[in-house]
């Protein structure tokens, strides 16, 4: 089973002068909400994660949901034999996280891991409906520590673009 989550740094706290009503996208994708995250394999007691503190974090939960999105653009779906691979590139570095798409079946593994050690496999329903899951509940904490993102009209059209999933 997929578990994905995250911890904010203490090293690198939003600006205290932030108006959270109306940060725009490119602030709130790469500006604030500094700290690590992780992709977990609970059957096998895997990790992917970062270590550094300063991953955007709701970047890497809009971007893995899009990534979802974009593995799943061909016509066939889960019966493509043909591989589709995306990449979520982490801005302050040349670290990347990678996904392979066979079948219904997606590969992660990134360029910080070891390459003998295997990537992580899910299915490519489980990834979608954990990463949504992953954004909104992102998005319900950290509604609860900043009251006004929960008025900002990019956290509303990021909402309604990626709903939960059954």
């Amino acid at each position: 089973m997929l578990d994905i989550g995250y911890a904010l740094s203490n090293r690198f706290p939003d600006p205290p002068q932030t108006d959270y009503r109306r940060a725009d996208i490119h602030a709130l994708r790469h500006d604030l909400f500094s700290g690590d995250v992780y992709l977990a394999d609970t059957e096998t007691d895997r990790e992917l994660s970062t270590a550094w503190g300063w991953v955007p974090v709701l970047d890497f939960a809009w971007a893995l949901c899009d990534i979802a999105e974009q593995l799943d653009r061909d016509p066939l779906g889960s019966r493509a034999a043909k591989p589709q691979r995306a990449e979520l590139d982490f801005t302050e570095s040349t670290d990347r996280m990678l996904f392979e798409r066979r079948f219904g079946w997606v590969e992660i593994g990134s360029d910080w891991t070891p390459a003998e050690e295997p990537p992580l496999s899910f299915s490519h329903a489980e990834l979608r409906r954990e990463a949504r899951d992953f954004l909104h509940d992102l998005l319900a904490d950290l509604t609860d520590l900043h009251d006004d993102l929960a008025e900002n009209p990019a956290i509303w059209t990021l909402q309604a673009r990626f709903p939960r999933l059954p």
